[in-house]
């Protein structure tokens, strides 16, 4: 949008590296700070890369003082170099070899280390041993000198409390009272208060122990995503004069041409021009068997050349290659929450006051008014605020979502945020495109037959039209002539009538490729030009009229089949329970016998406008899910509740859908909807489990059966748990199907 003349421009966005913001907890404790800073728009964070950005008006609010605040909060912010919308996915993986410094994770001090450093080298390590060996001496001296035993347990104590409290503080004066370091800070001063230090040492140590627990799990979690920067090779070797020279990948441009030599890496998504070789796939797409290329077919960066040596056209830069949008995609997928996680961060908001609030009143009620002993409603009190940290409910979500969302990523289904994956698995209808969703999208002409012309004739004349067109019937009609060896005549004022027809003036006469159904609105067709086209449609072969204004010249016959596992998938969806229909403009005929091999609805002649209004409709009926490939998808992708493009698809497509599916296979839509349904579960189960376990120590804290202790451990107990079972996520895997055989076609 332009700005007005009396609005000034908004500000360039300002892009931090910050040192420590490395789980998804870390993200909403900056963006709450953030939020209270005057003059911030447009704020978006990524845990997997450590950054933060965001416009700042620093006429309102200082970029130093935006610097400080993240400084008060336990984390390092360097600033970047202002970058466009599009965030750089290179930095995604990047290894950051300095030590990350203790932070405050949602209150927590915790931190996920370089890779390759031991835990006892990292800041938390460090603190966990001092603090433990602390602890251990004191315990020790007990034995043997008492009076020194409770000097070295306060000791202990205090050195695990300071850094919970400068952050407990600063939480607090950044307008993030209630953080859980104040908690842990107050539990731990109040038992050294009530002559309770031993307890207070114990607390602190194990409350750095599941930190540093949960640094290690987080990492675990990230791992997989941030190692698909690693994928692609450093280095190309760049054809040039034909002579190779090695260059960095990052260099090369569009238009080049690279050679790949057997056991390397392809170094840029391209065009295979020489060469036939296997390629594994696997590291991008997670598909298992390498896959033959040659001339022609299209390669991704990172991809394995398993044999052959091929030489091929480079089609993206680094910045824009599969590997990247993967990366890019999965950087979306962190700042886009699922409503349980949004419903989970309201609460939160209000429950830690309360359970501040609950600790107090224990403390202090039956003391004043009920003449209870002081020491034993404090150390109640004191275990409340304890219990009652939300540590595992805050993760108990994303910790979950960031499992899936990793899990998913190395199986070929990208997912760009936690809404959809949460929506993926409610939806009552799955609604397929048919060209390149369905079927394999390269259809093959089948039948030319001509009407007072010769065959080649009618092709030569069809394929001009459709020389400068994409769609995949246009590509089929141009390849079969050039098969046929036919020269193909010049076309100009070539346009497009979507759904319809393509038109061009050729050898000075206005010719247009048709649809059946336009071609007769135009004229009526006479019997046996009918009766030859409602037989192609029956056998399921796409029908295409070629007219000189209005006039019909011939018909073309065009066969796109089914992809292998499509029938396998649709059975699965309906197993799940999920209604699958099919949403075409081809016509009713081809329609039906594909849906009818497939075992599925369908609604055909359809243009994207109707596509729109039958979307609208399921959405009424409990939801609806989109699965396309095309640009006259995307408004259809946009529409639904969840919008699927297959990887093979344009770049629209991929942009405007919120899951993208990287093998091409129909069975990854009933995969994203049982990964979605494994993930609820997966969070319903750490939700009821964080809970029940505080509900249980309250009652037990309240009967005076719970001490500081084992306060502290259902605390630390029920994140380590939470974390863990999240962590099970990544090793999920989809069902397999069985591919049934396709059923043998009603015409001879």
């Amino acid at each position: 949008m332009t700005p007005s003349p009396n609005r000034p421009a908004p500000p360039d966005p300002l892009t931090y590296f910050v040192d420590g913001m490395d789980c998804a907890s870390c993200v909403q404790k900056v963006e709450r700070m953030v939020d209270t800073l005057p003059g911030t728009e447009g704020v978006k964070t990524s845990f997997s890369k450590q950054t933060l950005t965001l416009q700042l008006d620093e006429a309102q609010t200082p970029r130093a003082t935006l610097e400080k605040n993240l400084k008060a909060l336990g984390y390092t912010p360097s600033l970047m170099l202002s970058r466009p919308a599009k965030p750089a996915p290179e930095h995604a993986g990047q290894d950051h070899s300095h030590d990350h410094s203790a932070h405050d994770h949602a209150g927590h001090t915790h931190e996920v280390a370089p890779a390759g450093t031991p835990w006892y080298r990292t800041g938390q390590g460090r603190l966990v041993v001092t603090s433990g060996l602390l602890l251990a001496a004191a315990w020790l001296l007990s034995f043997f000198e008492p009076r020194f035993a409770t000097a070295g347990f306060i000791a202990a104590t205090l050195l695990g409390v300071w850094p919970l409290a400068q952050k407990a503080v600063a939480s607090a004066r950044l307008g993030d009272p209630f953080s859980i370091n104040m908690l842990v800070s107050l539990a731990a001063i109040g038992a050294v208060a009530i002559g309770e230090a031993p307890e207070g040492a114990v607390v602190v140590f194990f409350f750095a122990v599941g930190e540093l627990l949960e640094g290690v799990a987080a990492g675990r979690a990230r791992a997989g995503i941030q190692a698909l920067a690693a994928l692609a090779p450093k280095t190309a070797l760049l054809l040039d004069g034909g002579q190779t020279r090695e260059v960095p990948a990052d260099a090369l441009q569009v238009g080049q041409t690279v050679q790949v030599n057997p056991g390397a890496r392809v170094p840029a998504d391209g065009t295979i021009l020489t060469g036939t070789s296997s390629l594994d796939d696997s590291p991008v797409t997670g598909e298992s068997v390498p896959v033959v290329k040659t001339s022609g077919d299209p390669v991704f960066a990172g991809s394995i050349n398993t044999d052959g040596t091929l030489t091929l056209r480079v089609d993206k830069a680094a910045s824009d290659n599969t590997i990247a949008r993967i990366i890019h995609m999965v950087e979306e997928a962190e700042g886009s929450k699922a409503p349980t996680a949004r419903f989970i961060d309201r609460f939160s908001r209000y429950y830690t006051p309360g359970v501040v609030l609950v600790s107090a009143l224990v403390a202090l009620v039956p003391p004043l008014l009920f003449s209870g002993a002081w020491h034993d409603w404090l150390y109640k009190g004191i275990s409340l605020l304890l219990i009652g940290c939300p540590c595992a409910l805050v993760l108990s979500v994303p910790a979950s979502i960031t499992s899936a969302i990793s899990a998913g990523t190395r199986r070929g289904l990208l997912i760009k945020g936690g809404g959809a994956l949460e929506t993926i698995g409610t939806v009552k209808t799955v609604a397929f495109d048919k060209t390149g969703t369905l079927t394999a999208g390269k259809p093959q002409v089948t039948d030319v037959v001509g009407l007072g012309r010769t065959e080649h004739e009618v092709l030569r004349l069809a394929g001009a039209v459709e020389a400068g067109s994409s769609h995949p019937l246009a590509k089929a009609i141009t390849a079969a002539a050039g098969q046929a060896g036919l020269t193909l005549p010049a076309a100009t004022d070539a346009q497009a009538l979507p759904g319809k027809a393509v038109s061009a003036t050729v050898e000075g006469r206005p010719l247009s490729v048709s649809s059946p159904r336009h071609a007769a609105s135009l004229a009526p067709l006479n019997a046996e030009l009918q009766a030859t086209i409602t037989r192609f449609e029956e056998q399921g072969r796409t029908a295409v009229v070629l007219l000189d204004g209005s006039s019909p010249l011939g018909v073309l016959a065009i066969r796109d089949e089914p992809r292998p596992d499509a029938r396998a998938a649709i059975a699965e969806l309906r197993r799940l329970g999920v209604q699958p229909v099919m949403l075409t403009g081809d016509n009713a005929r081809t329609g039906q016998a594909i849906a009818r091999d497939l075992g599925l609805d369908v609604q055909a002649e359809l243009l994207p406008e109707d596509k729109l209004r039958l979307i609208a409709g399921f959405k009424a009926q409990g939801g609806v899910a989109m699965v396309g490939d095309g640009i006259n998808d995307a408004p259809a992708l946009a529409q639904s509740d969840v919008g699927i493009a297959m990887g093979g698809g344009t770049d629209v497509a991929l942009e405007t859908a919120d899951a993208a599916l990287l093998q091409e296979r129909v069975s990854g839509v009933a995969d994203l909807v049982n990964l979605s349904r494994a993930t609820m579960g997966n969070i319903k189960v750490n939700i009821a489990f964080a809970l029940g376990l505080k509900a249980i120590f309250l009652v037990t804290t309240l009967l005076g059966y719970t001490n500081l202790w084992m306060a502290i451990l259902a605390d630390t107990g029920a994140t380590a748990l939470v974390t863990a079972n999240a962590l099970r996520l990544l090793g999920w895997s989809a069902p397999r199907l069985t591919l049934t055989p396709k059923p043998t076609p009603q015409h001879a």
